[in-house]
């Protein structure tokens, strides 16, 4: 039986969200993105269900943007 990890890596959360690793550290050095730090290596784990609460509060920000115009729809 295959289970989905937990933890996630930063290449995979930059590949899901189709930006740079560099774009990731960022996120998680500033604690926009939760995250833990194992190991000697101190490396970086993301936990899948934070990537989702990650994503659904960046679409509630951009519907509220949108809402009080700040952003047009059309992304111009």
């Amino acid at each position: 039986m295959t289970t989905t990890p937990r933890f996630i890596d930063v290449e995979t959360v930059a590949k899901e969200l189709a930006i740079s690793n560099a774009q990731v550290y960022t996120l998680l050095r500033t604690g926009e993105l939760p995250a833990i730090q194992v190991g000697p290596k101190r490396v970086w784990r993301i936990e899948r269900v934070k990537l989702e609460d990650y994503i659904d509060a960046q679409y509630a920000a951009v519907r509220t943007a949108v809402e009080r115009g700040d952003v047009e729809a059309d992304g111009e």
